[in-house]
């Protein structure tokens, strides 16, 4: 055989070869790669819309949170306006009661004054009794001068 005989043979194998690939394997080949380029591109689409729900997210879970934080800040304005109210409320009853018992207080000492004044009468009549008494060197009847002790009482 020469060269040219098994050149030819050579280029019928190799053709018959392309065909069959042509025909069998690259079919599937590219099947293959169409697929593994298809999944390829879904998996970064599917990465971009997670990309995008999640800063969707990040936004309502700032927006949340900024709302809880407003809503503490409320909640402790509020209790700290309460307590605010709680103590002046407080302090005005400690006033009121305070000026009661002070009113009180008052009213019992001018009671006691009162009544230091008249046993202080009583006293100052008895003694200005047994003073007469000594003066006069008799006895003088209470009894009997019992107005004019009354009138004595009265004046001092």
């Amino acid at each position: 055989m020469s060269i040219t005989g098994t050149l030819i043979v050579q280029m019928i194998v190799f053709l018959i070869l392309v065909w069959f690939t042509m025909k069998f394997v690259w079919p599937p080949i590219t099947a293959a790669l169409d697929d593994r380029a298809k999944k390829i591109a879904e998996g970064l689409s599917a990465a971009d819309k997670a990309k995008s729900e999640l800063a969707v997210a990040n936004q309502r879970v700032e927006q949340q949170l900024s709302a809880a934080r407003d809503d503490a800040a409320k909640r402790l304005a509020d209790a700290e306006r309460l307590a605010q109210q709680m103590i002046e409320e407080a302090k005005s009853r400690a006033s009121d009661e305070g000026a009661k018992i002070v009113a009180a207080a008052k009213a019992e000492a001018e009671q006691e004054s009162v009544k230091a004044r008249e046993a202080l009468r009583e006293q100052v009549a008895v003694l200005a009794v047994k003073g007469a008494e000594a003066i006069l060197k008799r006895e003088v009847n209470a009894g009997v001068h019992a107005d004019l002790l009354n009138r004595l009482k009265t004046e001092l």
